[in-house]
């Protein structure tokens, strides 16, 4: 009886294990996705929600997590079953002309993200008394060395390693002790008021949290790796995974800048502002991990946006795109990369830009051009000719045409309370 308990455990072992094995195989994409999305933009969005509205806008993230959740799962549904990123299903489904006129739209809000992920290497590195003449061209000879040097492997490898500095801001927020009776009750309290700077800033939670170049580069790094329908529940338990650990992140960035910043009355404008200001109230400690966070956060979206935008555009003009080509098998697709690290850079290095400015738009216009990107997404995921048997049931239609509506409602009300 003993000898039999034994062998059925260690069978039991070996399949838990081999599942396991499966799940890291197929790791990578949700997770980086996810994760790349707290960049300069997001942390520096995150905490002037915190700074300037306290706890209020904490609540937000509870939606926007299983908004996340449902958006990224169909992308990674698209990428398993047709094989295609989304710009280019967009182009065999809608057509060429409103492909270009949408590729503009994006390569130009990815830019300006791009920008944002430079400015945030310079700012933290400021910090800790580095120009920006030297942080900026080293930081993008590093990601841009990272990628055209490496293979869909080896960079995914690096992007996952990258994944778990993001630990520095959850340590920051147990380092200032929060009353967490307080901070429970925030999350489970919805507070929205009509006021412009409030709407824009919810806008810019949203845009931030899932933002539209999200959606292209998950399905494409989903075709690049090359997984297929029968691993589609590995790809799903990673999109959830990583939904909720980039939404964990935000909570503890937007609560560690309300109980110390906000509580004190103390107004930022940066990421930098914020980590600066953290060393009087949570200690020098706190203010490091919050600077490397950041710096960490730049490096890694400065290397994705770019490789976002090449991929987009390639597929959509039907483009090699790949990592694991060579740059002179696929030069549209090293060349765009390539590209947008020499704009982003070097935009930085120009005097007197408004690098404020640039930073939090850039998560604004995010959202706003977030519902459009998903009214094509809904469009693709319906069609049976594309996705045959794993179209969208009825309860996930609704759900995605609420959060459309939802945040069309949130645009409409940021513009109007402008009015008024």
């Amino acid at each position: 009886m003993i000898d039999k308990i034994k062998i059925l455990w260690k069978k039991l072992l070996q399949t838990g294990l081999w599942k396991l094995g499966l799940f890291f195989a197929f790791i990578g994409p949700g997770i980086i996705t996810s994760n790349v999305d707290n960049d300069a933009g997001g942390i520096t969005t995150y905490s002037l929600a915190g700074a300037q509205y306290g706890l209020s806008l904490l609540w937000m993230l509870i939606p926007i997590t299983l908004a996340l959740i449902i958006i990224q799962e169909m992308c990674a549904r698209m990428g398993v079953v047709s094989g295609k990123g989304l710009s280019d299903l967009i182009r065999e489904r809608f057509g060429a002309k409103i492909t270009f006129y949408l590729m503009i739209v994006l390569f130009l809000a990815n830019l300006g993200n791009t920008v944002s992920e430079f400015a945030g290497i310079a700012a933290s590195m400021e910090i800790f008394g580095v120009s920006k003449y030297i942080s900026v061209p080293l930081g993008s000879f590093f990601v841009w060395w990272l990628v055209v040097k490496g293979s869909y492997k080896s960079v995914e490898k690096a992007f996952l390693v990258a994944c778990v500095f993001y630990l520095s801001y959850i340590i920051s927020g147990f380092l200032v002790n929060p009353n967490w009776s307080e901070i429970r009750i925030a999350a489970i309290t919805p507070v929205l008021k009509f006021d412009t700077g409030m709407l824009t800033m919810a806008i810019g939670i949203v845009g931030t949290t899932i933002a539209p170049w999200m959606q292209f580069y998950l399905q494409s790094s989903i075709v690049d790796k090359g997984l297929k329908a029968e691993s589609y529940k590995y790809a799903r338990m990673d999109v959830i995974f990583g939904s909720i650990i980039v939404n964990v992140v935000a909570f503890f960035i937007i609560m560690l800048c309300a109980v110390t910043l906000f509580h004190n009355g103390l107004k930022i404008e940066t990421a930098k502002d914020a980590a600066l200001a953290l060393a009087p109230l949570a200690g020098a400690y706190c203010s490091w991990l919050f600077a490397f966070g950041l710096l960490n956060a730049s490096l890694f979206a400065a290397s994705i946006l770019p490789l976002s935008t090449a991929y987009t555009i390639c597929e959509a003009f039907g483009w090699e795109s790949s990592l694991n080509t060579k740059f002179v098998e696929a030069p549209q697709f090293y060349g765009l990369y390539s590209l947008m690290i020499f704009l982003g850079a070097g935009i930085i290095l120009l005097p007197n830009v408004p690098l404020i400015a640039i930073m939090y738009y850039s998560q604004v216009i995010n959202g706003l051009l977030l519902p459009f990107i998903l009214i094509f997404m809904l469009l693709l995921i319906n069609d049976k000719r594309i996705m045959g048997n794993y179209v969208n049931s009825r309860l996930m239609n609704i759900i995605s045409w609420a959060t459309v509506i939802i945040l069309n409602g949130l645009s409409l009300a940021m513009v109007a309370s402008s009015f008024f």
